[in-house]
C-alpha cells in the first residue's frame, strides 16, 4: 500500500485547492486510469496564521503548523508537504516536531533553476518571503542562486494583491498588468528567470507573462511530492 502524503494547507484555501487539483493531475498523469493521489489534508485557519505573520509571532505560527504535522504523522502520512512558500520560514520547527520528511519548496525550486543552468532569478512573493533571508539564503547556500527582489513599492503591490485579492479568489486584469510590469523590471535588472514564490501567484500570471523562464513553485513542489509517492509505492512492491 502506498504511504500517504500529508499536506498542511489552508494558507490560503485558494492555493490549497490548486495543490489538491495539481497533485491529482500529476498522480493520474503518471498512473493513469481512475487513480487519485493518496493524501491527507490538514487545512488550518489562515486568519490566525496571517495575524501571527503580521505580528511577527513566528513561534506561535510554528507551533500551530508543527501540531498539524504531528497529527498527519499519527494518521499515517509518510512525508509532508507544506502548501505555502512563506511558512517555510518555520520549516525547521516543523521538521523537529516529526519523524517524517518535509519536502521543502525552496529545494524543489532551486533544483529546477539549477537544472536550467541559471544563476540569477527574480522573486515574486509575500513581503515576508522577499524581504527576509530564509528563502533567499536557502537558494544561495544550497544551489548557488542569486535572488533579485522588486523595489519597495513593487513589493508592497505584490503583497497587497496576494492578500487582498488572490487569497480571496479575486483575479483582476489590472493586477496582472502590474505583475507583468514588475517582472519586466526584474528582467531588465538581470533576472534570468522568475520565481512565482507564493502559491497564489499562479492564479494571476504564468510563463506567458514573462520573456524568461518562470518557475512555478506550486507545480514544482507537487511534482516532487508525487515522485516521492510513486517511489515509495515502487519500493514497497519490490520489497514484497
Amino acid at each position: 500500500m502506498t504511504r500517504l502524503l500529508g499536506v498542511i494547507g489552508g494558507m490560503s484555501w485558494t492555493s490549497s485547492a490548486e495543490y489538491y487539483r495539481l497533485l491529482n493531475l500529476e498522480y493520474v498523469g503518471r498512473k493513469g486510469g481512475l487513480h487519485s493521489a493518496p493524501l491527507l489534508l490538514h487545512s488550518v485557519d489562515f486568519a490566525q496564521i496571517a495575524a501571527q505573520q503580521k505580528a511577527g509571532d513566528w513561534d506561535g505560527a510554528a507551533k500551530v503548523l508543527a501540531q498539524a504535522a504531528q497529527g498527519l504523522e499519527r494518521a499515517g502520512a509518510g512525508a509532508l508537504l507544506l502548501a505555502t512558500n512563506t511558512m517555510h520560514k518555520v520549516a525547521p520547527q516543523i521538521e523537529a516536531a516529526v519523524n517524517i520528511p518535509l519536502i521543502h519548496i525552496a529545494d524543489t525550486t532551486g533544483a529546477a533553476i539549477q537544472a536550467a543552468g541559471l544563476q540569477k532569478v527574480g522573486l515574486l512573493a509575500t513581503t515576508f518571503t522577499m524581504e527576509q533571508d530564509f528563502y533567499k539564503d536557502r537558494l544561495r547556500e544550497g544551489f548557488g542562486i542569486e535572488t533579485l527582489i522588486p523595489d519597495e513599492a513593487e513589493r508592497a503591490d505584490i503583497h497587497r494583491i496576494i492578500f487582498d485579492e488572490l487569497c480571496r479568489s479575486v483575479v483582476q486584469d489590472a493586477s496582472r498588468a502590474r505583475y507583468r510590469q514588475i517582472i519586466a523590471r526584474l528582467i531588465e535588472r538581470g533576472a534570468q528567470g522568475i520565481i512565482l514564490g507564493c502559491t497564489e501567484i499562479t492564479l494571476l500570471v504564468g510563463q506567458e507573462d514573462s520573456s524568461v523562464p518562470v518557475f512555478d513553485t506550486t507545480a514544482l513542489h507537487v511534482q516532487a511530492a508525487v515522485r516521492r509517492l510513486l517511489a515509495e509505492s515502487d519500493s514497497r512492491v519490490i520489497g514484497q
